[in-house]
């Protein structure tokens, strides 16, 4: 900036002006056409200089973050799809809505020997059936005499089952009791499933937890537990807790 303001100062001398803006003078045309051209590279440098010194101190503070592909399940679709394939429990509390029929947004719990009691469908048996199975029973019910292709949905809001799943990499996929009378770690899970196949990916195992209705990711580093020893990182599991191993990225 100095250069350029050095520049300026000297064209202001009336040895240049007359001739630099004085469109009749032709000797004095090339040193304005020289000038004009010291005067465009000079102020591009020192904007280049000037936003070069803002990128990389200002505006790096406010860098944003994005989160890593790495702080979620590596497949999503087939995660969600789990819940799905849940299936009712006597006991557990569940949400039952129907698209632009709010009247029959009910919170129910199913009864021990397995039903609800659900507006104009009466006693309707749930348990042991899917998430994707009781919604179809229900729609199938209401579209039979009182409603046009009804759009239920089933949200199971608490959980009373005694299993949890194990997904994913490991040698025998599927749902597991709890020990009677007993806690039951993420290490003994996969255990009880066979143990991790040649090609988990052991640090990114994930187990995925229902809490209030929200869906929760917890990452296990399961080197720490193994080579480490520490003992923390090998969490207590809840019923329902869904363990998923992903495959290792060769």
């Amino acid at each position: 900036m100095e250069v350029l303001e050095s520049v300026l100062n000297c064209l202001r001398e009336p040895r240049y002006s007359s001739g630099l803006f004085n469109s009749n003078t032709k000797n004095m045309r090339k040193p304005r056409i020289f000038f004009l051209f010291i005067i465009a590279v000079l102020f591009n440098s020192s904007c280049q200089s000037l936003l070069k010194n803002t990128s990389g101190s200002d505006l790096s503070k406010h860098q944003v973050n994005t989160p890593s592909n790495d702080n979620l399940p590596e497949n999503i679709n087939y995660l969600n799809s789990l819940t799905k394939e849940y299936k009712i429990n006597p006991s557990d509390l569940i949400d039952v809505s129907v698209y632009q029929e709010s009247d029959l947004s009910k919170t129910l719990r199913v009864s021990q020997d397995g039903y609800i009691s659900y507006p104009l469908i009466g006693k309707v048996k749930l348990a042991g059936l899917s998430i994707s199975e009781a919604e179809k029973i229900l729609a199938d019910l209401l579209g039979k005499d009182y409603l046009v292709d009804p759009q239920v949905t089933v949200f199971v809001k608490e959980y009373h089952s005694n299993k949890v799943v194990v997904m994913g990499e490991v040698k025998n996929p599927g749902s597991y009791e709890f020990p009677q009378g007993r806690e039951l770690t993420v290490l003994e899970a996969i255990a009880l499933s066979g143990g991790f196949s040649n090609i988990a990916a052991l640090d990114k195992t994930k187990v995925i937890r229902v809490e209030n209705g929200i869906q929760k990711y917890i990452q296990i580093k399961i080197s720490d537990i193994i080579q480490s020893g520490d003992k923390s990182k090998d969490i207590i599991l809840k019923p329902n807790d869904i363990i998923f191993v992903p495959e290792r990225m060769f």
